[in-house]
């Protein structure tokens, strides 16, 4: 069911992330076509500028009547609007006038005769001489809005494209429309000539190097050209594109990250707890099972003892009566042990375990235990070495509880000690902490069990070794009065070469 529970867990979490990655990418590519139109809008903006450019241009020459590179009017604009010759009339006037400048000079002479057998209004004459004028000015400058300066500018498109292109203002309109489109980006620009497939570059900035990581805009030049347009192009790329194209679309998928990454954590989170309460599920299994079998056995101890009494099997001389006593004592000694191991245990989880802190010197508390030990190392043909070689020993801290730990971890050197045990018990000054080390030639825990020894109900597993028994609380209780005590342990160990608990508590200075 776990397994199942897991792989769901993850198959759901792999298509979010699948589903935002899609998204992400989509978000990315919208904002990458934004950023290439609002590129292309500039450059088309700067290619009708610099058509408009030249027509300003064709009109200033044909307003001046000079043809580029030349000086004298262009014969083929000369008397462009000959005039009508209006109806013979009988009043004798005449007008002249002339008009320069637009297309070369323009002179015209009105006149009328008066026979002396024909009358005609004067007035009448003058009327329809003006308003042919004015018609003649009309068409005159109708001429120069659509024909003349148009026939300039073709005579513009045939020069040079540095010619025809001035840098400053080139410059200036990219600066005006790239402004106008909101990118706020560095560029460089080049004008180049693509001749025969063949990138020729004209005029730009001297360190147009795009390479093959840069993108390039390309914008065709002049494409109303009236025979036709040229391979010149105006090219643009921006050497910050690819950052500032993250850094806009960060800014949407920012919140995206931050969601999906807290999912994973909170999956994740879910995970080791799920994992580390089935693996908690099975050390209160195994606890459960070997403290039955702990208090089981002095309990039944007790009861064949007491029964012996009852029944009568046995001769009740004094000195059975006294070694059955003595058995029913040491077990029931054993069992109340035993179940105040676990009660202390659980004053701890309750946080109601009081404290009783004062100084005192650690080297009296480790001559004092290891004198009342030495006696079960000596039953088993052990050595217990003491060195007392801290100056200053002086720590504050509970006495009892501290005797307690010294006990507790000399209690597993022995038990896990060969067949002659074997045990350093020894005190340094190391800067200002005091070290009490507890030292055994036991079989050892590999180092894949030293972050978890002092876990609650864990016990390294013993391999063929079964006689050894407990609850696993013993190293527990040790951590936590260590730690009470603003004091740190440390295990050195590895199979078959022993263990070496070191144990460090502040020092009180003299």
């Amino acid at each position: 069911m776990l397994i199942t529970l897991i792989v769901l867990m993850a198959v759901v979490l792999s298509g979010l992330i699948l589903v935002q990655g899609s998204m992400i990418k989509s978000a990315s590519d919208i904002r990458e076509e934004q950023f290439d139109q609002l590129v292309a809008n500039a450059l088309d903006m700067v290619a009708v500028q610099l058509d408009l450019d030249e027509q300003r241009l064709a009109r200033e020459y044909a307003s001046r009547g000079i043809v580029p590179g030349q000086k004298s009017n262009p014969s083929e604009f000369s008397n462009v609007f000959p005039r009508n010759s209006l109806s013979q009339a009988t009043v004798s006037f005449q007008l002249s006038y002339t008009q320069g400048g637009v297309y070369g000079q323009m002179e015209e002479k009105y006149k009328a005769e008066v026979a002396d057998s024909v009358k005609v209004s004067a007035i009448s004459q003058m009327q329809r001489f003006l308003e042919e004028s004015l018609e003649q000015e009309r068409r005159r400058q109708q001429w120069i809005r659509d024909s003349n300066w148009k026939n300039y500018e073709i005579l513009l498109e045939d020069r040079p494209i540095e010619e025809r292109i001035d840098s400053a203002r080139l410059e200036l309109f990219l600066r005006n429309a790239l402004a106008q489109t909101e990118i706020d980006l560095d560029y460089k620009y080049a004008i180049k000539n693509s001749t025969l497939g063949k990138d020729r570059t004209i005029f730009g900035d001297a360190d147009y190097k795009p390479g093959n990581k840069k993108k390039e805009y390309p914008q065709l030049l002049f494409q109303n050209d009236y025979n036709g347009s040229k391979p010149n192009y105006l090219n643009i790329y921006f050497p910050e594109r690819r950052r500032y194209l993250v850094k806009q679309t960060g800014l949407t998928i920012i919140p995206t990250f931050i969601l999906t990454g807290l999912l994973i954590a909170i999956f994740a989170y879910a995970l080791m707890v799920i994992m580390r309460q089935k693996k908690l599920s099975n050390i209160k299994n195994d606890f459960i099972n070997n403290m039955t079998h702990e208090l089981k056995t002095p309990i039944s101890t007790i009861s064949l003892a007491s029964q012996m009494l009852q029944d009568g099997s046995v001769a009740n001389t004094p000195s059975i009566i006294e070694h059955v006593a003595n058995v029913i004592n040491q077990e029931s000694k054993r069992l109340g042990f035993q179940v105040e191991k676990v009660l202390q245990m659980a004053v701890f989880n309750e946080g109601r375990l009081k404290l009783k802190f004062r100084e005192f010197d650690a080297n009296k508390m480790i001559k004092t235990v290891t004198a009342n030990f030495e006696l079960r190392v000596n039953n088993k043909n052990g050595t217990l070495h003491t060195e007392i070689l801290a100056d200053n020993a002086l720590i504050k801290g509970d006495e009892v509880h501290i005797t307690n730990v010294i006990f507790n971890l000399l209690d597993n050197a022995m038990k896990y000690s060969r067949d002659v045990p074997e045990i350093w018990v020894k005190t340094e000054n190391r800067k200002d902490q005091l070290v009490i080390s507890v030292q055994d030639n036991g079989i050892g825990i590999a180092k894949e069990h030293h972050a978890q020894i002092f876990d609650r109900f864990y016990r390294v597993p013993t391999g063929n070794v079964h006689d050894v028994k407990g609850f696993g609380l013993g190293l527990s209780y040790v951590k936590k009065i260590i730690d009470l005590h603003n004091g740190t342990i440390k295990v050195e160990s590895a199979l078959n070469k022993g263990t070496k608990f070191k144990i460090y508590f502040p020092q009180i200075n003299n």
